[in-house]
Order: structure tokens, then sequence, then C-alpha cells
């Protein structure tokens, strides 16, 4: 009897240790470190996530590949290198070598009774002759059906020839249009018809998250497609124009080749990369679809780019400064000098002026100004909104041609001051009168020199020889009146200080001492 019992025990201890095992094999645990409470006899079972569930929200690139590959274009170069041309001495070698064996052997090297002159080796132009090889491997989209082609301007560069392929394999000699290398692109006209271009979008509405898709040739493989989303925005890179930064997977070859969004549309021109070893790091950038269009545009009516200019020299707007003059937000472009003869002159924009707004649009970053006014026509009016002494001003402006890279070579004649302060004031400077010949460099400019830095205004980055041309909007005519303009601050604000430093003027912000 016990020994039955002893068997039916162990019996259903291996069953009950089978039944477990069994409903643990499958049931799904989300997270081993999560308890899974055992829902109540009248609550019916969560339903179990599935991965076909999970997998419905992702995009699928299927159909926009299908519709938008045939308009991507692999670009292949050719660049002419001279060739040495053969000598016809020994063995067929050439002159180079040839001269080697002369300085061992001597003058007499080569075949019995062959000439020596000018005349053995037949024309001298064969020292000239060039030879085409293989530069570079781009890409590039069809934006007509008649063959015009956009690329980068670095994909052909220096080309001497220019071969595109389609999608279907066919190839087309392409001839450049127009280039422009302060913006990195470049088109291209292939003599064809019917061509199947792609749909131009927009750039301005990109946001951060939105799925966006390559198609190029890296490398040399056509037809090429990653897949990604927007990083960023306008990231400013020092570069003339904003990018737009992705996390798509782009090498060397991808290079002029389109970003594309989820409905088909091409949203920027694929240029660039950062990245320490010179392949893909999760950082690609293009060129915005707006601003590309804009610059083709003048090179298919122009074969260049015409930009614009105002005159005026900037810098960004710090965040102490933009406190100091009543600007509600550290944003615009800070004048520091406004070139003679100028349209900004003309408009009566001055030195210390903050350009909130052209033509309506805000200027949140210094370096949206010159792309802003680079893209306007010269002999354009517009407008122009700058922060004056507390208040916005809007002035009428025509901007002109760009005349190469113009730059101010006047420089300041500095001559030792006539009269010194001996004690720093609150602001930790010394001041004197202006020289004549200072006085005459400024024209109708009054101000004071600064003979002596101390204390905060050192941190603030003031020099010795800086002239203060106006503080806390106020107009310093003289040191008497500089110093009374002084014991008025605020012991809790920061002074606005408009200074003049060789040829240029910029605003500083002080704490002035209590």
């Amino acid at each position: 009897m016990l020994v039955k019992k002893t068997f039916v025990s162990t019996l259903l201890a291996m069953s009950l240790f089978a039944t477990q095992a069994l409903a643990q094999d499958n049931k799904l645990v989300p997270s081993p470190v999560v308890k899974q409470e055992a829902p109540a006899a009248n609550q019916a079972a969560p339903a179990v996530p599935t991965t076909t569930n999970r997998l419905v929200a992702l995009p699928d690139f299927t159909e926009i590949v299908a519709k938008t590959e045939t308009g991507v274009v692999n670009i292949r170069t050719m660049e002419s290198v001279p060739v040495r041309g053969f000598s016809g001495g020994r063995f067929g070698m050439d002159q180079d070598m040839e001269e080697i064996f002369r300085f061992f052997f001597g003058p007499d090297f080569g075949f019995p009774g062959q000439r020596r002159d000018n005349d053995r080796r037949g024309p001298q132009q064969g020292d000239r002759a060039e030879r085409q090889v293989p530069s570079s491997v781009g890409s590039g989209f069809i934006i007509s059906e008649d063959g015009y082609i956009i690329t980068n301007n670095h994909v052909i560069d220096k080309a001497s020839k220019i071969i595109v392929t389609l999608n279907d394999g066919k190839e087309l000699t392409a001839e450049v249009v127009g280039t422009d290398e302060r913006t990195d692109l470049a088109l291209l006209k292939v003599q064809a018809g019917g061509l199947k271009p792609l749909t131009i979008g927009g750039s301005d509405d990109l946001q951060k998250g939105q799925w966006v898709l390559a198609i190029g040739s890296p490398f040399g493989l056509d037809s090429t497609v990653t897949a990604g989303i927007v990083s960023a925005i306008n990231r400013d890179t020092g570069d003339y124009l904003p990018f737009i930064q992705t996390d798509v997977a782009v090498n060397p070859g991808n290079s002029g080749g389109p970003l594309i969004d989820l409905s088909g549309k091409v949203v920027g021109v694929n240029s660039q990369i950062i990245s320490r070893s010179g392949g893909f790091m999760g950082i690609s950038l293009s060129i915005p679809i707006n601003e590309a269009m804009k610059v083709v545009e003048q090179l298919k009516e122009n074969g260049q780019v015409i930009r614009g200019r105002i005159g005026v020299t900037i810098s960004e707007v710090q965040e102490d400064v933009a406190e100091a003059i009543g600007l509600a937000n550290a944003e615009g472009a800070l004048v520091s000098n406004v070139e003679l003869g100028s349209p900004a002159q003309k408009a009566g924009v001055r030195a210390g002026d903050v350009i909130t707004k052209f033509d309506g649009k805000s200027i949140k970053k210094w370096s949206d100004l010159p792309r802003l006014v680079g893209q306007t026509r010269p002999n354009t009016d517009s407008t122009i909104e700058v922060w004056r002494r507390g208040k916005a001003v809007e002035l009428k402006i025509t901007v002109e041609a760009v005349n190469g890279d113009a730059a101010l070579a006047a420089k300041s004649n500095r001559e030792s001051p006539a009269d010194k302060s001996t004690a720093a004031d609150r602001l930790g400077l010394v001041v004197a009168e202006l020289s004549p010949a200072q006085q005459q460099l400024l024209g109708n400019d009054a101000g004071v020199v600064i003979t002596d830095v101390q204390g905060a205004a050192v941190e603030a980055g003031l020099m010795v020889d800086d002239i203060i041309l106006v503080l806390n909007d106020q107009d310093v005519r003289s040191v008497e009146q500089y110093h009374q303009l002084v014991k008025g601050l605020a012991k809790n604000k920061n002074a606005a200080i408009l200074i003049r430093r060789d040829n240029l003027t910029q605003w500083v912000a002080v704490q002035p001492e209590k």
C-alpha cells in the first residue's frame, strides 16, 4: 500500500511539473523583471500584443521607391590629365626613363645610328597630350522631361566629361548649364525627351522626426535606397545655407541625390556628411529644396547666381547685449559697420542697430540675413526693420549686386590721446577726449577713447583704444558728459555700450560696480 501511495504521489508530482513547464513554455513574458498579476476569475485575460500590431505604424517605402527611382540618375565624371608622350627610345620607354638611362650609360644610349635631336622624338606636343581618367561618382535627379538635372557642384567640378546613367541603364553625355560653388549646386542638361522628373516638394514645413529616404549611388552602387528621420532643421554649419540634418545613411556617391518625403516629393539635395572616419556616422546634411530651386532658377536663366548685398558687417546678438538694449530675445543681426555709399547707408542703417526683419521675414540668427539678402535680386526694393534706441524702426532699402568679396581695407590711424583721466569709473574704464585725427576719421561721430581697462570692462572684452560712441542710448559727446552718464547708471542692470574698434562697431554689455 505504501508503495502504491508513493508511486501515485510521484506520478502526480511529475504530472504537475510537466503542466507547469508546458504553461511556462507557452507564456509570453514582456519583461523578466515585471511581475504579471493573474486575472480575476470573472475578468478576461488581457490581449497579448503581436508583432504584426506593432509594425502597422512603420512606413512602407516600396510604392514611393517604385514611383521615384526612375527620376534618379548616376553621374560619372572624367577628368583630363597631362600625359608624357613616348620618346621613341629603347624598348619604347618614355622620355623621363630614357633620361635616367642616359645619366648612367652616357649620351649615346639608344639604338645604333638613332638620332638624338628633337626630330627623333617627332612633334613635341606629345609632352602636352592629355588623357581622360575617371574622377568622381555621384548622384543627381531629373527635374524636367527635357533633361534638366540637379546635382552637387563638387560632383562635377573640374570634369572634362560628364556621363549620366538613367535608371534603365541608358548612358547620356551631360552639359553643364551652370554651377554655384557657394551652395554646392550644379544644373546639368542632357539631350533627351520624355524623361521622368521627380516632383519638387517643399522644405519649409519639415519637422523633426519626419520620415525621409535617400536614393543614390553610394560607392557607385546604383539605385541604393536608405531611410531615416529628420534629426534637425536649419542646421547652421557656418556655410551659406541652413541644412536639413537627418540620420539617413549617406556615403560617397550619394552626393547630389534627392531627399524624399513620404509623399514621394523631393525636400532636399543630399550634400554632406559629418564624420571622423570619412564614412557615414549618423549625421547627413541636405540642402533644403526651397533654397536649391532658387539657385536653380538663376542657373537656368543666367548660368550663374547673382546675389544681392546691402553693405553691412554683422555679428551675433549676445544675451547680455539683448537685455541691455531692451530686446526681448537675443535674435537678429547686430550691425558692426555700415559701408560708405552702400544701400544700407543710403537707407539710414546705423552701426549698433539690430536688424530684426528683412522683407517681413524675421531674422532669428545673424546668419539668416546674408542668406535672405543674397537671394534677393539686385535692384529690388525691400524693407528692413531695425531695433534702435529701444524701439523698432522700419526702413526702405534697395538691394545691389555683389561685386566679388569686397572688404573694407581702411584702418584707424590711432594716436595717443591728448587727455587722460586717472581713476577707473564704475564700468572699469579710463577715458579721454578724441585726438584731432580720430575726430576726422569718425566724421560726424563723436565719442571718447578708452585709455585703460579694468575689472568688469576687461571681462566684457573692452580694449584700450576702443572708442565709446553710445552709452545706454545716449550719444557720448565728451569725457565730462560720459562721466555724468556713468554716475546715473542703475546698479543691477547691464550698461549697453556702443564702441568702435578699427573700422567695426559693436555693442558690449558691462555690469556697473555699485
